[in-house]
C-alpha cells in the first residue's frame, strides 16, 4: 500500500450546513435595518437618550481601535473586501466550484458592514433635535432674522479675517492637514462639560487617502464611516472651509447624524475653539450658509448687507470674498457627472433617514445659526 506523503493533509469538505447558518445570520443582520428604522422612526422616545449613548460608546472603541493610523483604514479595508469578493468568485466560476460557501461569507460581510453603520450610528437621524438639546428656541425666520444673522456672522468673520496666517498676496496659508486633525478631534471636550450632547470620541480626524478625490468629485468634502469609527476628510479640502468639514464629521461621531446640526455642532465647536483658524473657518461657515439663504430669498437685501459691512470694515470682508471666491474655484475643479450621480446617492440616502429635503438639509443649519445668534451666544 502507498504512504501518505509527510506533512500532506486532507482538505475538510465545505459544510453545507455551516454556509446556511452563515445566510440566516446575514439575513437576519440585514433584515434588522430596515426594521430597527422603522421602529426608531414610529417610537423615537422609546430608544432616546439610550441608543444615542450606546452609539457613542460604539463609535468610540471602533475609533480607539482603528487610532495608531493618522490616515483612514476603512477605504482600504473597503477596497480590499471588494477585490477579494470578485476573486474568490472568479477562482470559484474558473475551477467550477460550488457558490453557496464563498456567497454565505460573501454576504455575512456585507451584512455585517451594513449593521455597524445602521444598526450602530444611522438611528441616531431620528433622536431629538440638536437644538432642543442645547436648549435653542428654534423657529421659522423672517427675512428681517436672515439678514441681521448674516450681517453679524460677515462681521464677525471679516474681524478675524486677518488674524489668520496668509501669504503675501492675501490667500491663506494651506494647512497641515496632521496637524488640525488632532485639533478638530479635541473640538467638543470643552463644550461636552456644557452641553452633555457632545460629549464622546476625541480622536484625531483621519485623512481620507484612497477614495479622498474621488469624494471630491461626488460632490462631498468629507465622510463619516460608521463601521470603522473614522471621522474622515480628503486631504485636498479648500483651505477656508477644512476646520469646520473636520468638526462636521467629528460631530457624526458623537451620534449627531443629522446633516444641518452636524454642520450647527461645526459651526459651535469651531467658533468657541482657541485656535483662530477654527473660529474663523466657523464663522467663514456661517456666514456663507447665512448669504446664500439671504440671496435665495432677496438679492438686493443681500448685497445691502454687504455693502453695510464693508464700509465698515473694507480689509476684513474684502478677504472673507477672497477666500470665497478661492474656495469656489478649487472645488469647480472636480464639478461633472460624477457629482451629479454622488449627489442624487447622498439625496436618496438622506430622504430614506427622514432628511425629506434630502441634500438640502445641509444649508437648513441657517434656522440654527438664527437661534444661537438671538440667544447671544455668538
Amino acid at each position: 500500500m502507498g504512504r501518505k506523503k509527510s506533512g500532506s493533509r486532507k482538505k475538510k469538505p465545505e459544510s453545507i450546513l455551516a454556509s446556511k447558518v452563515r445566510l440566516a445570520v446575514a439575513l437576519v443582520l440585514l433584515a434588522s435595518c430596515p426594521i430597527l428604522m422603522l421602529l426608531f422612526q414610529k417610537m423615537p422616545d422609546a430608544f432616546f437618550p439610550a441608543y444615542r449613548s450606546f452609539s457613542k460608546a460604539l463609535a468610540n472603541v471602533l475609533a480607539t481601535a482603528a487610532c495608531w493610523c493618522p490616515v483612514a483604514l476603512w477605504d482600504w479595508m473597503l477596497a480590499y473586501i471588494l477585490v477579494m469578493i470578485i476573486a474568490t468568485l472568479i477562482r470559484r466560476l474558473w475551477k467550477r466550484m460550488p457558490l453557496l460557501h464563498w456567497a454565505s461569507w460573501s454576504l455575512l460581510v456585507v451584512a455585517a458592514i451594513c449593521a455597524l453603520a445602521v444598526d450602530g450610528w444611522a438611528l441616531n437621524h431620528y433622536a431629538p433635535t440638536l437644538a432642543s438639546d442645547m436648549g435653542l428656541e428654534v423657529h421659522e425666520c423672517s427675512t428681517d432674522e436672515l439678514a441681521e444673522a448674516t450681517e453679524h456672522y460677515l462681521q464677525e468673520a471679516a474681524a478675524l479675517a486677518g488674524q489668520v496666517p496668509r501669504e503675501e498676496g492675501g490667500s491663506l496659508i494651506a494647512q497641515d492637514f496632521f496637524e488640525m486633525a488632532p485639533i478638530a478631534g479635541d473640538a467638543y471636550e470643552k463644550l461636552g462639560e456644557e452641553y452633555p450632547i457632545f460629549q464622546g470620541c476625541t480622536r484625531p480626524v483621519k485623512a481620507l487617502i484612497l477614495f479622498g478625490e474621488p469624494l471630491l468629485y461626488s460632490g462631498h468634502t468629507g465622510i463619516y464611516w460608521a463601521t470603522t469609527g473614522e471621522s474622515s476628510v480628503p486631504l485636498h479640502t479648500a483651505t477656508a472651509e477644512m476646520p469646520f468639514t473636520m468638526c462636521h464629521e467629528a460631530a457624526h461621531r458623537l451620534g449627531i447624524a443629522r446633516e444641518q446640526e452636524a454642520n450647527f455642532a461645526a459651526f459651535v465647536a469651531c467658533t468657541t475653539n482657541d485656535d483662530v483658524r477654527f473660529r474663523y473657518s466657523g464663522c467663514y461657515s456661517a456666514f456663507s450658509y447665512c448669504l446664500n439663504a439671504l440671496y435665495g430669498e432677496d438679492p438686493e437685501r443681500a448685497q445691502e448687507v454687504v455693502q453695510q459691512v464693508l464700509a465698515e470694515n473694507e480689509k476684513g470682508v474684502t478677504l472673507v470674498f477672497a477666500d470665497r471666491s478661492a474656495t469656489q474655484e478649487h472645488y469647480a475643479a472636480y464639478k461633472g457627472t460624477f457629482e451629479e450621480v454622488g449627489t442624487s446617492v447622498n439625496n436618496s440616502y438622506l430622504k430614506s433617514f427622514g432628511e425629506t429635503e434630502g441634500v438640502k438639509s445641509y444649508g437648513l443649519v441657517v434656522d440654527d445659526l438664527i437661534a444661537w445668534h438671538e440667544a447671544g451666544l455668538g
